[in-house]
């Protein structure tokens, strides 16, 4: 399969958890993956290509956007997977923590996302896929997260805005919005009191997630989704 051929994703966040589930199951589809984080590593694989860099620093997104150009020849999918989460009682935030929540989760999601579009609309379209949170519609008192709504729930918003104004023009935007998901983030003694927060009574898989991301990714006809991978938030309590 040339490169011309080969449809290209790129996967931020994609060192550990959720991210490198995703990177995994891009291969797994046949595409050619792009993997950016802080601390990534090299992959062994010459179809996966690592860039290190913050997400929150525009030039990450520059050289991530450029080495998928230079090395695949295009753009047929990104997955904002890079997000931060930190609950906190909303008086408790820091002007630091504000910085951080907007450089990761939306001025990551921006940069990258600009560079990215016009590569995709190139090749007569692709998919832009964002990883929220389902609290950013279904506040819960017992995790006070005001910034990951903020943050989030913007996302969720452009997911909406970018879908209608490129339905036309064959890209389309969803996201998927994530429970509590077992991943490194989460310490195992907090997984019992995490778990109760779903009405199903457990923690979500990184493969619940993948699965999701990969059912948007073969569904044309689905744009400007928010898909609740929550275990039942999103219902009620």
């Amino acid at each position: 399969m040339s490169t011309q051929e080969q449809k290209v994703a790129i996967v931020t966040g994609a060192s550990q958890g959720i991210g490198s589930g995703l990177v995994a199951a891009y291969r797994g589809l046949g595409y050619a993956v792009v993997a950016t984080s802080r601390s990534i590593a090299r992959s062994e694989d010459p179809r996966i290509h690592t860039v290190q860099g913050d997400i929150a620093d525009t030039d990450t997104a520059t050289r991530v956007v450029d080495a998928a150009i230079e090395r695949f020849g295009r753009i047929d999918t990104l997955v904002n997977n890079a997000g931060i989460f930190i609950a906190k009682p909303f008086t408790d935030y820091t002007d630091e923590d504000f910085a951080t929540y907007v450089g990761i989760n939306l001025n990551g999601f921006f940069q990258i996302t600009r560079r990215a579009v016009p590569h995709m609309l190139a090749h007569g379209g692709g998919h832009v896929v964002g990883i929220t949170t389902s609290l950013a519609e279904h506040a819960n008192s017992n995790v006070p997260s005001v910034l990951a709504s903020l943050t989030k729930g913007g996302l969720e918003s452009a997911t909406k805005s970018l879908a209608i104004e490129y339905a036309g023009r064959g890209l389309r935007a969803n996201a998927v919005s994530p429970g509590v998901i077992k991943t490194p983030m989460h310490a195992p003694e907090t997984h019992e009191a995490m778990a109760a927060l779903h009405p199903v009574g457990r923690l979500g898989e990184i493969s619940d997630v993948v699965d999701a991301v990969v059912y948007l990714e073969k569904a044309p006809f689905v744009t400007g989704a928010i898909l609740y991978v929550d275990g039942g938030q999103s219902a009620g309590h």
